[in-house]
């Protein structure tokens, strides 16, 4: 153990946190972590109180809270997946026609960090730096669709949590459920309108080794259709396994079939 004693115990946990599928209790923490019960549970909670740890009371479990996903997220936001990105981003605007970004989760919104914006094609809300609703996004959709189902409960804990922009899109967690489900269902998340009126996206998460999802990737399109979607679908799909691959993620899903389904949160 190095010279800081509890920074270290604080960072085995929150290794051992993010390895795990679902929420643990704290008897499971304790021991994978080599930590006596009590010193385990007011590490615990202090880093809930810190955001870090999210604490499912009806349970008694622990999980990952929404502290930890901005971390990830901030070396998401890095120069190395923005560097990586834009080509594969400017190929997809030349095979398609339509303006294409990428976003990473923050919280319960995604983050824009890099676009490309398509010849003749109208401004969008979704310029570098601007946050919106994870759950009104396809990017956030695409996003929220691979996280383990304990972790998108952790952060939509309630109706609080649901933004409302237009009147439209999920506004409870059964109703977010629907339309993860239906999203790994496709390979691929969409929404139409709910971020602006007219407009349409299409996206696909991006994985990384450990088939955590680090970024959303989509193209925007004028609602009624603009083009082929399902077309449109299969190129998000492409260049989103491409970043995949270059990050040493799995296959992901070529098209040809539904991406694999996690149980409902």
């Amino acid at each position: 153990m190095g010279q800081v004693p509890a920074a270290s115990r604080a960072l085995r946990v929150l290794r051992f946190l993010a390895s795990q599928p679902e929420p643990v209790p704290l008897d499971r923490i304790a021991r994978a972590c080599a930590l006596p019960r009590s010193t385990a549970y007011h590490l615990l909670d202090a880093m809930i109180e810190e955001g870090f740890v999210a604490h499912l009371s009806d349970t008694h479990r622990y999980g990952l809270g929404i502290a930890a996903f901005e971390v990830g997220s901030g070396y998401s936001r890095q120069e190395p997946l923005q560097r990586i990105s834009r080509r594969t981003l400017a190929e997809l605007v030349d095979r398609t026609g339509q303006s294409a970004h990428l976003a990473v989760l923050h919280g319960r919104d995604v983050l824009y960090v890099v676009e490309e914006r398509a010849p003749g094609r109208p401004p969008l809300v979704t310029d570098v730096g601007v946050r919106l609703p994870a759950h009104l996004t396809a990017s956030g959709r695409a996003i929220l669709s691979a996280l383990p189902p304990a972790q998108v409960r952790a952060l939509y804990p309630d109706a609080g949590a649901f933004v409302d922009r237009h009147g439209t899109g999920p506004g409870t967690l059964s109703a977010l459920r629907s339309v993860l489900s239906a999203t790994r269902r496709r390979g691929h998340a969409t929404e139409e309108g709910e971020v602006t009126p007219g407009f349409a996206s299409v996206a696909a998460p991006v994985l990384d080794h450990n088939e955590h999802p680090v970024a959303g990737l989509a193209v925007t399109y004028a609602d009624p259709s603009d083009g082929d979607v399902g077309a449109l679908a299969s190129e998000v799909r492409r260049a989103a396994d491409a970043l995949t691959r270059r990050l040493g993620g799995p296959g992901g899903n070529d098209g040809r079939g539904p991406a694999r389904e996690r149980p409902l949160p």
